[in-house]
């Protein structure tokens, strides 16, 4: 149970790595690919910029959600 629960918390890492690399490029917010993506980091996201808003138009959410996501990886990888 815990190497799926850190396999799926990797796959959702990438997820937010390739959400990164595309606030840094023009593209279409309207192609499914994308839109599904937005779909699945938002929620995770955005609480967090509501604690955390960007400063000066930097987002420091996806920081914060990686050492989150650390942080459960090490206290799962440790139960198991």
């Amino acid at each position: 149970m815990g190497n799926l629960l850190g396999n799926l918390i990797g796959l959702y890492e990438i997820a937010l790595i390739i959400r990164i690399v595309l606030s840094w490029v023009p593209h279409n917010p309207y192609n499914q690919a994308i839109r599904f993506l937005y779909k699945i980091t938002d929620p995770v996201l955005n609480p967090v910029r509501k604690l955390i808003p960007p400063i000066k138009g930097i987002d420091f959410s996806p920081i914060i959600v990686f050492i989150g996501l650390g942080i459960v990886k090490r206290m799962v990888g440790g139960m198991f």
